[in-house]
């Protein structure tokens, strides 16, 4: 493929996007709109005409699996592209961090910690303070959000009042706990993630024959999800930067839903500001989702202004349920009867705004029979059972290739990977959802033997897929999947409906989607008080409507406190003669034909 068939791949304004190979580029990217291609193209584009060197460019996003799937899109379109650093913030400035640290500050760099909460949990213990683990977790929070704010702890009590931030705590015994958390940290040598930035930043600002050579590497930069970043991360790319302006940016402001964590939406907004004469395109054609979908995202925000790709599908559902227990009943035969209709139950996501209704919606599940698998935020290629997992099948396979184990042929590359897999944990049967009996010392939500039996399950779901594709894969091409895979930060997908927050749901997508629990309180949270709260609250909503490609269910239950339906729905629902029935039971026993009708 020559340069100008990687345009030909692209429409009208994703070309644009890709023709403006240098300099300063602001990308507003609706969802469903192939922002991923435009700027992966366009990356190729630059290497393949030879205005870039793929090794001067770095491309930055957010997460382990974006970084991924940017390093797979570059590497499928070939011409030096798949040699492009493609890496979270964070990931990048550890690598230099790590480089830098003997040559500046002397001696071994300090351990990175992956979570503050050990440490904090000692700060408490030497304040005497008594906080539980939803305590820690809120402080923990706080000082992340101080910390990429760069705000100090002498200094966060009137910065929290300002921000109108509430903690358990309290502001003064926050500030105290930060500060006693700082010093635990330095005293043992420790950083956490923001301070990973911070530092990077400092050196590069501080020593410039380090800021030379780091800049002399990287010269051009592409950042996704830019709405999503925050005053830290802006610090350390104008160190990257150094004053230049070979800068794309990606993002969406109507997809700003991380304000409460630091992230800022301004940067975005006032690029053409920071860098006059930049180049600005709008992505606006929705290849995602249904024209029935894509309708419902831009009455929830207007200024979207997304334009269908797709056939027409079927109408959004909108029901209303007698109370909540009925409500997470009537979800669970929805996602039956979808699956029923031949929809895939890995294709179906039911997202909540919090996770403390997980459970209900779990246990619904269960007893409706209907297979599911949950969520969270934690890395799936960094979970102990996951490592433990790949150990194995790599030690497998090698013992395959050596000719030590006749019993795990080719044939059997299903039996022999859940074979390995069982020695790890994995059984046939998923062990028993939480129920009323649940004991106090597991945790609110889910069973830790539920997560690691769904890890295994995905896994062995993996090698099903893997021999249906491929019925002569061995045992050594499935471990070299894995690891590519876990390089990328592909997960596998359980073979089950997705329980998922719908924070956690940014950045995927699915054929079928269904939102519970939209009532005042809820959706919005009611935590949300102010108008730009309540705004953030929407643009959740949006975001969560724009994960369904083709079918989406919305659902509302009263609930103990009498709770109203969702301000949100007053432009949503169908207003001529159509009201959602109130009687849970009848939309429970829904046929799956019935899902058809328009509502």
């Amino acid at each position: 493929m020559d340069a100008d068939a990687l345009l030909e791949a692209l429409d009208p304004e994703q070309r644009e996007v890709a023709l403006a190979a240098r300099g300063p580029v602001c990308v507003l990217a609706g969802a469903g709109t192939g922002k991923t291609r435009a700027i992966t193209h366009r990356i190729a584009y630059a290497v393949r005409t030879g205005l870039v060197s793929p090794a001067h460019v770095l491309a930055l996003t957010f997460t382990v699996r974006a970084a991924g799937e940017l390093r797979g899109r570059l590497r499928a379109l070939g011409y030096g592209a798949e040699a492009v650093r493609a890496s979270t913030f964070h990931a990048a400035a550890l690598r230099q961090l790590t480089y830098f640290w003997p040559r500046v500050i002397g001696g071994r760099p300090p351990r990175l910690i992956e979570s503050k909460l050990p440490l904090l949990r000692d700060a408490a213990r030497e304040l005497r303070a008594r906080l539980d683990p939803g305590g820690l977790a809120d402080a923990a929070a706080e000082i992340e959000w101080a910390k990429v704010n760069q705000v100090r702890p002498d200094a966060y009590p009137p910065a929290a009042v300002a921000a109108g931030r509430a903690t358990a705590a309290g502001a003064e015994q926050t500030a105290r706990l930060y500060e006693a958390y700082e010093l635990l940290r330095r005293t043992r040598q420790m950083i956490d993630f923001e301070s990973v930035l911070e530092l990077t930043a400092a050196i590069l600002f501080t020593e410039p024959a380090m800021a030379r050579q780091v800049r002399d590497v990287f010269r051009v930069f592409t950042v996704d999800e830019y709405q999503d970043v925050n005053p830290l991360q802006k610090l350390l790319l104008d160190a990257w930067l150094g004053g230049r302006d070979d800068l794309c940016v990606v993002g969406d402001p109507q997809q700003t839903i991380y304000s409460f964590t630091g992230a800022t939406p301004a940067y975005l907004r006032e690029f053409a500001a920071e860098f006059p004469g930049a180049t600005a395109v709008r992505l606006v054609r929705d290849y995602r989702s249904t024209p029935q979908v894509v309708a419902v995202a831009n009455r929830i925000t207007p200024a979207a202004s997304l334009v269908a790709q797709r056939p027409a599908g079927p109408e959004p559902l909108f029901d209303e349920y007698a109370d909540e227990a009925a409500e997470a009943a009537g979800t669970a035969a929805q996602a039956g009867a979808l699956i029923a209709r031949g929809v895939p139950a890995r294709e179906i996501a039911v997202l909540l705004r919090i996770n403390a209704h997980m459970e209900r919606f779990e246990h619904a599940f269960t007893e409706a029979g209907v297979p599911y698998t949950v969520r969270g935020a934690e890395r799936f290629y960094d979970r102990p059972e996951v490592r433990q997992a790949l150990v194995l099948l790599r030690g497998a396979a090698r013992a395959e290739s050596a000719g030590a184990d006749a019993t795990a042929s080719p044939d059997d590359l299903r039996a022999a990977v859940r074979h390995v897999l069982a020695s790890a944990g994995l059984t046939p049967a998923p062990p028993g959802a939480a129920g009323a009996a649940r004991s106090e010392a597991r945790s609110a939500t889910r069973s830790a033997a539920r997560d690691r039996w769904e890890s295994l399950m995905a896994i062995a779901q993996l090698a099903d897929d893997m021999h249906a594709a491929r019925p002569d894969a061995t045992l050594g091409d499935f471990a070299a999947e894995l690891a590519q895979r876990a390089e990328l930060g592909h997960a596998p997908v359980a073979d089950g409906v997705t329980l998922a927050t719908m924070h956690s749901a940014k950045g995927l997508e699915w054929d079928a989607v269904i939102l519970p629990g939209l009532v005042e309180g809820i959706m919005p949270i009611v935590h949300a008080r102010t108008p730009e709260a309540v705004e953030e609250e929407r643009r959740l909503l949006y975001v969560a409507v724009t994960r369904a490609r083709q079918h989406l269910l919305m659902s509302w239950a009263p609930g103990p406190r009498q709770a109203r339906p969702s301000r949100f729905l007053a432009d949503l629902r169908p207003r001529a003669g159509a009201s959602p029935r109130a009687d849970a039971s009848a939309r429970a026993g829904a046929s799956p034909g019935s899902l058809e009708r328009p509502r």
